[in-house]
Parts: structure tokens; C-alpha cells; sequence
């Protein structure tokens, strides 16, 4: 696999920004790119204030607005990552309204990332194009790799926000529960046990690694745990509803904590250590 071209752009600001670089190991390098592929290039995005966060008075990329501020903006991330066999665009708005529009060229990925966008009450825009006459693998991870990223762009600087989310799905015989921590610390913990190799053409094998790469792009610490389910399509949609449901509940913001970020606070001797997630 040859070194991809990944860039993206920062919703924080409305002009096109160098992001911060992905880590080494990912082996991804930062660019430019147009807001949206409607819109021509050099015009800057005109991001609008959620009424959820106008309520929690809460302003653009998770920071509190201050008192009469109404030019606070939704939190989006955008990125497009390209390689020799992936051609990948990402957009999320992290407080949308459930809208997906996602062609992946992996009809079965395309029914998942509905139900992120639907049960998580995320706006989801991914539009790829890759080696799938080969297989999926390659267009399931960068997909997901760029889902990663475009989720840590929009969470910004992360006050106010529960950070947490837990949340059990059943779906008929079908129980999944996932338990979340949008710590800055990569892990992943995956029980399922998805008893075919496919559904539809989807090789089951890569919900796993799907899951695994926006782990290691977004920063996120995630549990996975199947409690029941023998139908694979229903464990793994079931998979999908719950990480939505938490991940919603974790990006959500918390007016009890007054716009700070959700870390300890240790205290040695009347002197404050360090702040960490």
C-alpha cells in the first residue's frame, strides 16, 4: 500500500487550516481541501448554531459561547484521505439532525453508517471509491480511518461535553452493548462472535477492523461486548446502534459542567498537578 494523501479542514475556523498531524504510526500526512465538493474552491464554510447547543449555551467546536453570543457554530469535521486504492470524503456534524448520505461502494457499510447517523443524531456525508473488485478491506478501513479523524476535528478542545457513553441494543434475538471514553487514549476491546463469514458480501471479519482503525484516528477508548445474537446481519447492526447511541450520549454536553473539559483534578499539598482526561 502506497502512503496516502490525507488531508482535511478545520471547522473551528472558517478558512482552510493545517490540522494537526496524525500520529506516525498511521503513517498519514496533512493537506488542504475545499469545505464540501458543491462548494468552489476558496470560499469559506458559514457554520450555523445548533439549537441544542444555543440552549446549553454552548458555542462552535464544544466551547461554552459567552453570554450573548449567537455566532457559535455546529461541531463539524471534514476529511478526504486518498491512496492508490481509496478515494475517501468525510464529513460530520456532531450536532445534526440524523441525516446520512453515504455511498461507500459496500452497500452493507452503507446500512451501518445510516444507523451512526440515525441513532447517534449525527449528520454522516462519506463518499468513496475503491479497489472493491478486489475486496472490501481496503475501502472498510480508510472509510473508517477518516471517520476517525473527522470525529476528533469536531469534538475541538471537548468542554462541557459527558465524554462517557454507555449504551446496551437489542435487536430481536440480538443484544450488544458498548461502553465508550473519548479519553485521547486509543484502545479497543471487540467480543463479538458473528457466527457467518458474510452478510451479503460483506466480510464480517472487517466490522472488527472497522472499528479498530476509527479507534486509532478519533483517540477513542471502546468496549464492545455481545451479550446474545445468532443472526449475524442483527449482531452487528446491533453493534452499530449501540456505538451511535453512546457515542451520542459521550458528545452530548453537560450543563453542570459549565464548559470544562471532564478530567481529574489531582491536589498535592495545595498545589494543582496536572489536568488529564
Amino acid at each position: 500500500m502506497t502512503t496516502p494523501r490525507f488531508v482535511s479542514t478545520s471547522p473551528a475556523r472558517l478558512s482552510y487550516t493545517q490540522t494537526d498531524p496524525v500520529p506516525k504510526s498511521l503513517g498519514r500526512d496533512c493537506g488542504r481541501v475545499p469545505a464540501f465538493p458543491a462548494r468552489p474552491r476558496g470560499l469559506s464554510l458559514r457554520l450555523r448554531s445548533s439549537p441544542v447547543m444555543a440552549a446549553a449555551g454552548v458555542g462552535g467546536n464544544g466551547s461554552p459561547s459567552a453570554p450573548g453570543d449567537s455566532t457559535g457554530s455546529s461541531r463539524i469535521g471534514e476529511v478526504k484521505r486518498v491512496t492508490k486504492e481509496t478515494n475517501v470524503h468525510v464529513k460530520i456534524n456532531l450536532d445534526g439532525t440524523g441525516v446520512a448520505d453515504c455511498s461507500t461502494g459496500i452497500p452493507f457499510l452503507d446500512h451501518m453508517l445510516d444507523q451512526l447517523a440515525s441513532h447517534g443524531l449525527f449528520d454522516v456525508y462519506v463518499k468513496a471509491t475503491g479497489d472493491t473488485h478486489i475486496d472490501d478491506h481496503h475501502s472498510n478501513e480508510d472509510i473508517a480511518l477518516a471517520i476517525g479523524t473527522a470525529l476528533l476535528q469536531s469534538l475541538g478542545d471537548r468542554k462541557g461535553i459527558n465524554r462517557f457513553g454507555h449504551f446496551t441494543a437489542p435487536l430481536d434475538e440480538a443484544a450488544v452493548e458498548v461502553i465508550l471514553d473519548l479519553s485521547g487514549r486509543p484502545h479497543l476491546s471487540c467480543g463479538l462472535d458473528i457466527p457467518t463469514q458474510r452478510v451479503g458480501t460483506y466480510d464480517t471479519q472487517l466490522v472488527e477492523h472497522f472499528f479498530q482503525s476509527l479507534v486509532n484516528t478519533s483517540g477513542m477508548t471502546l468496549h464492545i461486548r455481545q451479550l446474545a445474537g445468532k443472526n449475524s446481519h442483527h449482531i452487528i447492526e446491533a453493534c452499530f446502534k449501540a456505538f451511535a447511541r453512546a457515542l451520542r450520549q459521550a458528545t452530548e454536553y453537560d450543563l453542570r459542567r459549565h464548559g470544562t473539559v471532564p478530567r481529574a483534578t489531582r491536589l498535592s499539598e495545595g498545589v494543582d498537578n496536572k489536568l488529564r482526561l
